[in-house]
């Protein structure tokens, strides 16, 4: 394992540090831009740590692998991008309905379908929401530098071990292919699975609505489907009491934990006039676009999303009863400011960006002074 210290790493390094420091020892995945290094750092680095690295035919097999390595007891990961993601959908709503935990890293790019290949864009964000089937909550994290694509890593296994649920790590390539100073810790706080001999794999287990997992190989009487199943597994796909029962206990898992879940972080919100909400690689613009607009004057300030899934909308809804203005920029055409304009008590005003370039200072101030003077 890499001796903790300061080192120059690149986002996708870092992610593959965090994910070692973690505990990950399994990891399938298909190679694709501009995720690759990821799956390249883990390939080198599982040899010197016993780990388990495959790479599969293709995204719907790796998501596949995950998961079974996941039921084998293994803290397990992929990467991909946008159109590897859309492949793996269908079993993420898979790891989902057996409550598997596992990391995946989207590393996003300018689409849709191949589209731009090695440019940054912010457009998978309801992607990763809504790709899958039916009803349900997921866990998605948005870093903003190199030192988060470890620190939120770290995090993402976590939140899969706690609550038993895929969590994206949704980073754009900017971050991704984005090199600067890492520290990499060993002092860091590592989360497993909770176990329990004899008692059901998928029912109700204390207040948090996490029941235990067991893996294969234990002794337990372990069945495992994607079809509505009661708390040992068993198929009762014409029950409603056990659909109605198993589908709001996903939901209530996560949305009656938010709190926990939910990481955001102010910078000059106490006296903020104008707000801006943004997060990954955009954040870092719009934190030097408030810090010029306070060297001429204007209270702003920014509120920087580090989960993106679940929405923190108490928090954005507090803060727009006490602006004048939100501004949300994006390099999408408008995701989470959909989310923002639905909670939100003031107006809200979008910046979008598409055409696979970072969104920059000047872009953001440019609007901002627009919309100031208005």
């Amino acid at each position: 394992m890499i001796k903790a210290g300061t080192y120059l790493l690149q986002g996708n390094e870092a992610c593959a540090e965090g994910a070692i420091r973690a505990g990950c020892r399994f990891y399938a995945g298909y190679p694709i831009s501009p995720s690759s290094e990821i799956m390249e750092r883990i390939a080198n680095r599982f040899t010197e740590c016993n780990g388990a690295f495959i790479q599969m035919e293709d995204e719907i097999a790796s998501i596949s692998a995950v998961i079974g390595g996941a039921w084998t007891g293994a803290k397990a990961m992929t990467a991909t991008s946008g159109p590897g993601l859309s492949l793996m959908l269908e079993n993420i709503g898979y790891a989902i309905m057996t409550e598997t935990p596992c990391v995946i890293i989207d590393v996003q790019r300018a689409g849709p379908s191949t589209g731009q290949a090695t440019k940054p864009a912010q457009g998978d964000v309801m992607q990763v929401r809504w790709g899958a089937s039916g009803d349900y909550q997921i866990i998605a994290l948005s870093p903003w530098s190199v030192q988060e694509m470890f620190d939120l890593t770290i995090q993402a296994f976590n939140l899969a071990e706690v609550y038993r649920i895929p969590v994206f790590l949704l980073c754009d390539e900017a971050v991704g292919h984005l090199r600067e100073r890492c520290v990499i810790k060993d002092d860091v706080e590592i989360i497993n699975r909770s176990k329990a001999k004899g008692k059901p794999p998928f029912g109700q287990d204390g207040d948090d609505l996490v029941p235990p997992m067991p893996s294969f190989g234990e002794g337990e009487k372990l069945l495992v489907t994607g079809s509505t199943h009661n708390e040992w597994g068993f198929r009762k796909t014409a029950d409603p009491l056990v659909q109605q029962r198993l589908v709001k206990r996903f939901s209530d898992k996560i949305l009656l934990n938010q709190e926990k879940i939910i990481k955001t972080e102010g910078h000059f919100l106490d006296d903020a006039e104008i707000g801006i909400i943004a997060y990954g690689i955009t954040a870092r613009a719009s934190l030097k676009a408030v810090k010029v607009l306070r060297e001429k004057g204007i209270k702003a300030g920014l509120l920087r999303l580090k989960t993106l899934w679940p929405f923190p909308e108490k928090v954005v809804g507090e803060l727009s009863a006490r602006v004048k203005k939100l501004i949300v920029p994006e390099m999408n055409l408008g995701q989470i400011v959909r989310e923002v304009e639905r909670v939100a008590e003031c107006e809200v005003i979008k910046i979008s960006k598409v055409n696979g370039e970072v969104m920059t200072l000047t872009e953001i101030l440019k609007e901002l002074q627009t919309h100031i003077r208005s």
